[in-house]
């Protein structure tokens, strides 16, 4: 879901992947009865206009895309909190190594029955991540688990802080949202609707008829991914026949989005498409083939080596 608080001038668009909210909920649910919220590093990429001021750095228009995190041990009593600050270090170094181009950009937390949406302690947690994030200024993801309201929706919420001086002095953060926006790359879409339609996936069948289930499986899949491409297939058919009639009012950015798919395909003959895909179906049928045979001769090999006693 959206969160669709206005964004002013300057200010910072929040851009955060599935696997993000996967790994917080898996987190949350891994967690001690005991325990209450979770923590951990937001890891992803800044991306906008740096305007250098004197001896200052700003950000206009700042966008900043969170693609990762991983969990930290903490410990909350009251006012005081402990962070597993060697932990946090050693993690991120490790997914430093994997990829050099996610940096620190902020920190998660879910939440529990037992306490409000915004503890008392994050502005302590928030104050760590500022001194680890790569310009001070960390992002603070909130996944409510609580599920109070009646639809019982995930709330998912973005936070940036602003310090609250008296006589000059920092003496609290002050909390205020974000706009953010969900975004899923080609192979999260692939795996998060693989998710949602098959949620309960059936036991695998370890008998001989394993193989052939299997096989229509993968058969029904690829038939519900071609039902869906003609779909969207028809619907864009459909816009793009009534914005030529004058029926709808033309739209620049899906007209773009068209072109770049269209884009994408090969010009290929029909008739070079078919013999193409008529040879590579008959060398998958012979490969498939060949497999079915080697896997009997397997099998009578080891009922001959079981009745001999081999």
């Amino acid at each position: 879901g959206n969160n669709n608080t206005s964004l002013s001038e300057g200010d910072v668009e929040v851009v955060v992947h599935p696997l993000v909210i996967l790994s917080v909920l898996d987190h949350h649910t891994r967690r001690q009865e005991a325990e209450g919220r979770v923590i951990g590093t937001l890891l992803g990429r800044r991306d906008g206009d740096r305007v250098r001021a004197f001896f200052n750095i700003r950000r206009d228009g700042d966008r900043i895309e969170i693609t990762n995190c991983f969990a930290v041990p903490h410990a909350e009593r009251g006012d005081e909190v402990a962070i597993g600050k060697d932990y946090n270090k050693q993690m991120f170094g490790l997914h430093w190594r994997v990829n050099r181009k996610e940096v620190v950009v902020g920190w998660y937390a879910s939440s529990t029955r037992n306490m409000p949406l915004m503890a008392d302690t994050s502005s302590l947690i928030h104050d760590f991540y500022a001194a680890e994030a790569e310009d001070g200024d960390p992002i603070h993801l909130v996944v409510d688990t609580r599920l109070e309201d009646d639809q019982r929706v995930l709330s998912i919420r973005a936070f940036k802080s602003t310090s609250v001086l008296v006589q000059g002095e920092p003496l609290a953060n002050l909390f205020h949202e974000v706009r953010w926006t969900l975004h899923a790359t080609e192979s999260e879409a692939i795996c998060l609707d693989q998710m949602t339609s098959n949620p309960t996936p059936p036991p695998q069948d370890t008998s001989s008829n394993g193989n052939s289930a299997s096989l229509a499986d993968a058969t029904l899949a690829l038939q519900k991914s071609m039902e869906k491409l003609l779909s969207h297939l028809e619907n864009a058919s459909a816009q793009v026949n009534d914005v030529v009639e004058g029926k709808r009012a033309p739209d620049p950015l899906i007209g773009r989005r068209i072109a770049d798919t269209l884009a994408c395909v090969p010009r290929i003959r029909p008739q070079v498409f078919d013999r193409l895909f008529h040879d590579s179906l008959q060398d998958l049928l012979m490969v498939t083939y060949l497999s079915n045979i080697t896997r009997t001769q397997l099998t009578i090999a080891e009922k001959l080596n079981a009745s001999l006693g081999v």
